[in-house]
């Protein structure tokens, strides 16, 4: 019996060790874990949506990004990068039609200091999980 319980003792510290090691790398890595609210980005991502964002990672033309809203900065939006300007960049909605949406069109170029990066993957739910490019924007 006395086996058996250092056995356990000894594989809990590991995946204790194990998930620290875990999220050290993830913290790292610059990852974030960001949800979808509301209609502005349909078709390419819907509300429910789960993605990862890579924080200061370069951000292109085309690219889905994650920012923080102009007007309210513990707010944060998913945008498509159009272009960039020498002031930031302008992000629109892929649904110009949502009801409420606001994108650069309503407030102007956002800050690059307020652009936290590109959404490089969908993780939920799991039937539409994949990587995100910018093939992923509607035509």
């Amino acid at each position: 019996m006395r086996k058996r319980a250092g056995r356990t003792a000894a594989t809990a510290g590991a995946c204790a060790a194990g998930a620290g090691l875990a999220a050290l790398a993830w913290r790292r890595s610059g990852l974030r874990a960001v949800a979808v609210t509301g209609e502005s980005m349909l078709p390419a991502l819907r509300a429910g949506d789960w993605l990862l964002v890579r924080s200061g990672a370069r951000v292109r033309d085309g690219d889905a990004v994650v920012a923080r809203h102009p007007w309210n900065e513990d707010q944060l939006i998913v945008k498509r990068a159009v272009r960039e300007e020498a002031d930031g960049w302008w992000l629109e909605s892929d649904n110009q039609r949502a009801h409420g949406r606001q994108d650069s069109w309503d407030f102007d170029a956002v800050p690059h200091g307020l652009v936290l990066g590109p959404v490089v993957a969908r993780y939920w739910p799991f039937r539409r999980a994949g990587l995100l490019s910018r093939s992923a924007r509607p035509r």
